[in-house]
């Protein structure tokens, strides 16, 4: 038997990629017909859910273009032009369902579409993996708009090529940051904007109508603009969802390890208080600067929430988790209230964690709070013998000290001498810059005034 060569067309097309036939076919089936009657109600757009799409013989086919919000149409050859044929300098990375590259759209790429960078994500086709989840991409963003969710500008679908295209956001993403190596650490407040952000962006979703489970709530996937302010991004795995208990049971658990709620691993149990679960993961990564996984350590570190969580709601011990690379650079009163909420976030019984909302009212004001030390960072190069400091150098909030050491009123035989026996040892540090000195150096500010 010859075997069947695979196609996209096999699952579901868009109305964008073959000819509108809907009215030649007739249907039983009360999903389809619900569609049909919205599709051609172009007058009052209705809102569409994934849930609309759990039958296979369904499409994006059958609506009408009208359900998308400011949502363009590309052809392959565009978006390869725009990418200098997906060339491997505009390469961004790679997520769990495609290739990202860096674009640029003029004025006169297409009506009505303003020049502008772009991220193109190209979807892999092997196997077919990927389609639900770039349906639901199309089906979400294209429908929500949010000034915390990453605005989705269009989409390509023609033959096998499925294809998104995003805003392109130019500080990457929350794990790029919080998690580097090498470089000034994030500062405190700047952590406390980027989490507030994505806690607005997930309560908005989950006061839709029918609310919106993210599903992957991660570092990964918060991507930061160029004054921090972060948006969520990759909604491949979002699903329909209500704040019943009972609403939502799966068979298959998706998301990543580490992240995902008790209920949702142990039995399928999946509800708005999945993310709230996931979301006091990520405050926990954001006060201790560790990975919610850490294979590499001893079996009773790995899990984050299983080492930290104890360690929060204890004033005397929360001090042994707090990120030393902050350097005590941060408001202590706004480190409680924060181990606080991601304690009740973290609880293994969904109805004791806070919702979103309540999470945006409780990081809203730590923003604000002002007990913070003051003075410029002090960078001080470390030479072993030191005696005295002296000033080299003050740009900004940040001052670099040099210290002049014994060495220096030895005699010079003796000095060479012990070059010779010694070895010395090179010494690490991180600069921490206050919230100050790195808006001042962004060119903007922190906050946004109030009217």
């Amino acid at each position: 038997m010859k075997p069947m060569r695979f196609s996209w067309k096999n699952i579901c097309l868009p109305i964008s990629c073959i000819n509108n036939n809907t009215n030649q076919k007739t249907t039983t089936n009360p999903s389809k017909e619900r569609l049909l009657l919205l599709s051609r109600q172009n007058s009052v757009p209705s809102k569409v859910y994934m849930s609309d799409f759990s039958n296979s013989t369904i499409s994006l086919n059958d609506l009408s273009s009208s359900f998308l919000v400011n949502v363009h149409i590309f052809t392959y050859e565009e978006l390869k032009t725009i990418t200098q044929g997906f060339s491997k300098y505009n390469y961004l990375g790679e997520g769990g369902f495609g290739e990202v590259y860096k674009g640029f759209v003029d004025d006169s790429f297409k009506t009505a579409l303003k020049a502008q960078p772009v991220a193109v994500k190209a979807l892999k086709r092997e196997g077919g993996q990927g389609h639900r989840e770039w349906l639901a991409e199309v089906v979400i963003l294209g429908q929500l708009k949010h000034p915390h969710l990453v605005n989705l500008i269009g989409y390509c679908c023609e033959d096998d090529h499925r294809l998104l295209v995003y805003e392109y956001m130019e500080r990457g993403n929350l794990e790029e940051h919080l998690f580097q190596k090498y470089g000034g650490a994030l500062p405190w407040l700047t952590r406390v904007k980027i989490l507030l952000g994505a806690a607005k962006g997930l309560e908005f979703l989950h006061k839709q109508e029918k609310p919106v489970i993210y599903r992957d709530f991660k570092p990964s996937n918060i991507l930061l603009s160029s004054d921090f302010s972060s948006k969520l991004s990759d909604f491949g795995l979002a699903t329909d969802g209500s704040e019943e208990e009972d609403s939502n049971f799966t068979k298959s658990v998706m998301g990543t390890e580490g992240y995902a709620a008790p209920e949702y691993i142990s039995a399928g149990h999946l509800t708005t208080m999945s993310d709230v679960f996931s979301f006091g993961v990520v405050l926990l990564e954001m006060l201790t600067a560790r990975n919610a996984v850490e294979k590499y350590r001893a079996k009773k570190g790995r899990n984050l929430v299983e080492w930290g969580r104890p360690m929060l709601k204890d004033p005397n011990k929360l001090e042994r988790i707090i990120d030393p690379s902050l350097e005590g650079k941060y408001s202590v009163e706004g480190i409680r209230k924060v181990a606080v909420l991601t304690y009740q976030c973290l609880s293994h019984n969904p109805k004791s964690r806070p919702t979103m909302t309540t999470v945006v009212k409780t990081l809203q004001p730590i923003l604000d709070l002002k007990d913070i030390q003051n003075g410029p960072f002090v960078y001080i190069v470390p030479v072993a013998g030191s005696i005295e400091v002296h000033d080299i150098k003050c740009k900004d909030d940040v001052k670099v000290v040099k210290e002049e050491t014994e060495e220096a009123k030895v005699c010079p035989r003796r000095q060479a001498g012990r070059r010779k026996r010694r070895k010395h040892k090179a010494m690490k540090s991180r600069a921490v810059y206050s919230d100050t000195a790195l808006y001042k150096s962004l060119g903007s500010s922190l906050y946004t005034p109030a009217n």
